[in-house]
């Protein structure tokens, strides 16, 4: 997409990666690391595929989208340098390999001309027909709306896919093949921009794939994610599988081979076909850091997969495994009575070697088998002409759930958290005492059971027993466990306020929302407005009641709010998060109000005991202002100045130790040339810092820093991590910031990661 593209002559920033002290523990650079995948993609590479292909495509409609393409983006370079028509290209071989259809494939090869060219829809419409239209501008991003941040931006691209996607789900297997190809050339892309693409994808794009069930997408886009989040992990866990690579093949090959020797002696309709396998990194990384186990611990890093013809041959091979290994106890998972939330089918068990290794065995049929590769790629009723209604609904009522739910919290961010929390891998089934099962997502409570059986039944739930026993409302549910809710027969009764804090999932939260903002309204006024006022007194929004309306106007616009009551009112039942709109709130109100507030001298104000003057920083306009890089000073640092020989005044902080050691000099000639300065009351100045964390050196580190300083939004300058000779991990980077007390804010998040000793400011 238009991110990826370069077609000015500006050089890109150097690419400064973070390399370990230790080469044994990880390569010299980790970006060389990511493969160089084969981007020698043409028109004929593309044509070839269709012919050796067993499908029916129309090649001549085909070859014209590409020339279409072709000319469009004609002159255009990606950030490679590489002519831009290879990123199209590349995405319709994904799409070949899926099995996509002829209007798939053109609009993989025309999804950025009406982006990032003169091309319309309309031309896309009377050349290629109303289908290719509608996938074109299903994938490409909204240009001209009314936005705030770059996260809001991002939300409101992800709404509409969804949206898009929701009427035609080729839209999003379009969007998954063009962020798989953009991450494997990520590496051509500054630093800055590797680590919002990583997190974006990790975070949004592998749920959708995971829940579309397309695992070699899903896989790749974590791994590749990985490697540019904590690319010393990456490395580490990479490292430890290639030094093991030979000793795992012969052992993978050796099960292999004991379980073929043992089918032949039973009857199967088919001989069953035996592969092995090894997990993903990113897969092991998260045994690792999540359950804190070392790699030697992870039962399922090896696995074996059998497919077989029926589901009657999967149960006899599961007994036949269980007869030749000693199958380990609470490992077995039967996903064929209960398919996963993506349909995802088969029968796992993890068992013991005679070599005393553990491995997972995987056992399907080769419909599951498809389902399991290629996910609702290999459904689609597209695919074989199918039309109306079937098992496709029920495989998307996931993307109304998350449309809807996004829709009642008046908030577009929402979208974005629905999909981290929502469609994350882990899953837990909880059974209803009728039997029936419910997927829902890890932690959830007996309130989102209740929510996710009938939206009634949530909303009169008065209590609940699990497995036969009374539990309390935020009871955090288990795979395997019978819950049933007990309900209320007032027919006024409704869900309770404290529950927005109780629920897991947004689809619960979604419903407790709109029956607030339905039934409740007089109450949410009131509520919204005493939170709104609250916010206001601790920020210091000195505003009269009668000035809300005119400074809230372009909140009430982003919000879809016609009045002040419906403003507030959106607040009082959840759909507006003050969290999120009081720093700007904050920001505006000190723009609007920052004149009646300036001192009414600003050059110079009355001499210290010392005799200097004290110049108040931001209104030196007659002279050169510097910030010295010896102590990195910050508004809301006490400060010094010190009058250079033609460079006008450098600013120190106080404690600096060249300030210090000229203290202890006493020179008068010296000390002459320092004059006392302070910032403006309201100082908007946004200045570089360093510091380094030193911590317990582990697995997944680098990615928990870099998650807090993407979180806080600071721009990151530069980042490095190294091994010291006493085995902990020193974590360096500068980074843009705009007080000591945002520092100071960030700093005690760090110092909250496991494993941190200490975080302390450092010179650029």
């Amino acid at each position: 997409m238009k991110d990826d593209m370069n077609v000015s002559n500006t050089p890109q920033p150097e690419i400064e990666v973070p390399i370990p002290e230790t080469a044994a523990a990880a390569p010299e650079n980790y970006l060389s690391e990511i493969p160089d995948f084969n981007d020698d993609f043409t028109i004929e590479k593309i044509i070839q595929k269709i012919l050796t292909d067993d499908k029916q495509y129309d090649l001549s409609k085909i070859i014209s989208a590409y020339e279409f393409a072709s000319k469009a983006h004609e002159g255009q370079k990606r950030s490679s340098g590489q002519a831009y028509i290879i990123h199209p290209l590349a995405v319709a071989y994904t799409l070949l390999e899926l099995g996509m259809d002829t209007d798939t494939i053109c609009a993989a090869l025309l999804h950025d001309v009406v982006e990032d060219t003169p091309a319309t829809l309309d031309d896309l419409k009377k050349r290629f027909g109303q289908d290719v239209a509608m996938l074109v501008d299903g994938v490409t991003k909204l240009s001209k709306i009314p936005i705030f941040t770059k996260e809001e931006q991002q939300a409101e691209n992800i709404r509409k896919i969804l949206l898009a996607m929701s009427q035609d789900i080729r839209v999003m297997i379009i969007k998954l093949a063009d962020r798989l190809h953009n991450m494997r050339t990520l590496k051509y892309r500054p630093i800055e921009k590797q680590r919002n693409t990583a997190l974006e994808t990790m975070n949004i794009y592998a749920p959708i794939a995971h829940r579309l069930g397309i695992r070699a997408i899903k896989e790749e886009l974590e791994d590749l994610s990985f490697h540019y989040l904590d690319p010393y992990a990456y490395s580490e866990i990479e490292h430890i599988l290639e030094n093991k690579k030979e000793e795992r093949e012969e052992f993978i090959e050796t099960i292999k081979a004991r379980i073929n020797q043992r089918f032949k002696s039973e009857e199967f309709s088919d001989p069953p076909q035996v592969d092995g396998r090894v997990k993903s990194i990113y897969s092991i990384y998260k045994k690792i850091f999540l359950f804190h186990k070392n790699i030697d611990e992870i039962y399922d890093k090896y696995a074996v997969r059998i497919i077989v013809n029926t589901i009657a041959e999967c149960y006899n091979v599961l007994g036949l495994i269980h007869d030749m290994f000693r199958p380990l106890p609470n490992r077995f998972k039967d996903y064929i009575s209960t398919p996963k939330a993506n349909m995802y089918q088969s029968l796992h068990t993890t068992v013991l070697g005679k070599e005393g290794i553990p491995f997972e065995v995987q056992i399907r049929t080769w419909d599951m088998h498809e389902t399991a590769e290629y996910g609702v790629a290999a459904h689609w009723k597209y695919k074989e002409g199918i039309q109306g209604k079937d098992k496709m609904e029920q495989r998307l009522a996931w993307v109304r759930q998350v449309i809807e739910a996004q829709q009642t919290s008046d908030d577009v961010e929402e979208i974005v958290r629905i999909i981290k929390t929502d469609l994350a891998p882990e899953d837990i089934v909880v059974m209803t005492p009728k039997g029936n099962s419910i997927s829902l997502p890890i932690d959830s409570t007996v309130i989102d059971f209740a929510y996710r059986i009938h939206t009634e039944i949530g909303h009169k739930t008065v209590g609940a027993k699990v497995d036969g026993r009374i539990v309390p409302l935020d009871y955090k549910l288990q795979t395997g466990q019978i819950c049933e809710i007990i309900t209320s027969k007032d027919p006024d009764k409704g869900p309770n306020r404290a529950w927005l804090n109780i629920v897991r999932t947004n689809e619960a939260r979604s419903k407790i929302r709109s029956w607030f903002k339905k039934e409740r309204r007089e109450e949410n006024i009131i509520e919204g407005k005493a939170a709104l006022e609250k916010e206001f007194k601790r920020h210091r929004i000195n505003l009269q009641e009668s000035e809300y309306e005119e400074f809230l106007c372009d909140d009430f616009k982003k919000h879809n709010c016609e009045s002040l009551d419906d403003f507030y009112a959106s607040i009082g039942y959840g759909g507006i998060l003050l969290s999120k709109i009081i720093p700007r709130l904050k920001d505006r109100y000190e723009k609007l109000h920052s004149h009646e507030e300036e001192p009414a001298s600003l050059s110079l104000i009355k001499p210290k005991a010392t005799g200097r003057s004290c110049i108040v920083l931001d209104e030196i306009d007659d002279m050169l202002v510097k910030f010295a890089q010896c102590c990195n000073p910050l508004p809301g640092d006490d400060i010094i100045g010190f009058i250079t020989r033609g460079h006008g005044i450098s600013v120190h902080t106080t404690e600096c130790t060249n300030y210090k050691a000229v203290l202890q000099r006493n020179d008068p000639e010296e000390l002459s040339r320092w004059v006392d300065i302070q910032w403006t009351e309201h100082s908007n100045t946004q200045l570089q810092t360093s510091f380094e964390v030193t911590a317990t050196d582990r697995v997944g580190l680098v990615y928990d820093i870099s998650a807090i300083l993407l979180e806080a939004r600071v721009p990151i300058v530069h980042s490095a991590s190294r091994v010291l000779k006493n085995g902990n991990a020193l974590f360096e980077s500068t980074i843009v910031i705009s007080s000591t007390e945002q520092l100071n804010n960030l700093f005690e998040k760090l110092r909250k990661i496991k494993g941190v000793i200490s975080v302390e400011r450092s010179a650029i």
